[in-house]
């Protein structure tokens, strides 16, 4: 890298950071701390952040944590309107190149693979952006052996018992008056009608509120159903080899070096 440009400048000519990693692995913490020292703005590529109403319950950032940063991919939908693959691809590409007029540095963030997926592979919908999941080409689904585009893939690195107790962690941090709360507005609002309302916390703890499920039976069937996610997390992530993978203490001074040395 020429002396005279700075890390900032050089990074935005070149790669777009791109965290990833199972649920509860910290991607939030060490994509706020690139973000700052790199001038950058995150865009989420969490299928449940997208949400409206559902913030607890789906460990968003909050205020706090975001720093100032600007984020992005967040309350995009009402729980139980169509947002697809699709949807989200043409939206994050949109803000990747709306970042960069900014002359700021867009960070993809998130566990959801095929999101991920489809941005650095380039997959192609059939029809209109509010195409299926499952209407998406099948040779551009099967094809992971091209990145169409320059991004630096890392993906965050635990044990099995590091994760899982890590998960536990956050449940019990997680069951709070405050998501309590949350979670009869949600209910109130939308019931259970809708697939978002019972892919995460908040159907157990309903339950726990309900007298249905103790404190800590409603938390044991959090942490299984977190844990199940994350290991169908890992599974596909596994699959794409262009991921580095790394401890979550080596990420910030890994990408600093990598983009020194572009």
């Amino acid at each position: 890298m020429p002396k005279n440009k700075s890390v900032k400048e050089t990074l935005r000519q070149g790669s777009i950071p791109i965290i990833l990693g199972p649920t509860g692995s910290g991607k939030t913490g060490i994509s706020i701390k690139l973000a700052k020292v790199l001038d950058g703005e995150i865009i989420s590529a969490d299928s449940r952040a997208i949400y409206k109403g559902m913030d607890i319950g789906t460990a968003k950032p909050t205020k706090k944590e975001m720093s100032n940063i600007p984020h992005w991919g967040i309350d995009l939908v009402e729980p139980g309107q169509r947002f697809t693959v699709a949807d989200w691809k043409v939206y994050t590409e949109k803000k990747i190149k709306e970042i960069k007029a900014r002359n700021k540095v867009p960070i993809v963030v998130g566990g959801t693979g095929l999101y991920i997926d489809a941005l650095i592979y380039d997959y192609n919908f059939k029809g209109p952006t509010g195409a299926k999941i499952g209407d998406f080409e099948q040779k551009s689904c099967s094809d992971r052996t091209e990145i169409k585009g320059d991004y630096l893939i890392i993906g965050i690195k635990w044990s099995t018992p590091e994760l899982r107790e890590r998960l536990k962690a956050r449940i019990d941090q997680m069951f709070c008056e405050e998501l309590y709360e949350e979670t009869k507005k949600l209910v109130q609002k939308y019931g259970w009608g809708s697939g978002a309302m019972k892919s995460n916390i908040y159907e157990f703890a309903w339950k726990y509120l309900q007298g249905e499920l103790s404190i800590d039976e409603a938390k044991e069937r959090c942490f299984y159903e977190d844990w199940h996610l994350a290991k169908r997390q890992l599974t596909w992530f596994k699959r794409n080899h262009d991921i580095t993978w790394l401890e979550l203490e080596k990420i910030y001074p890994f990408v600093l070096k990598y983009i020194q040395n572009e």
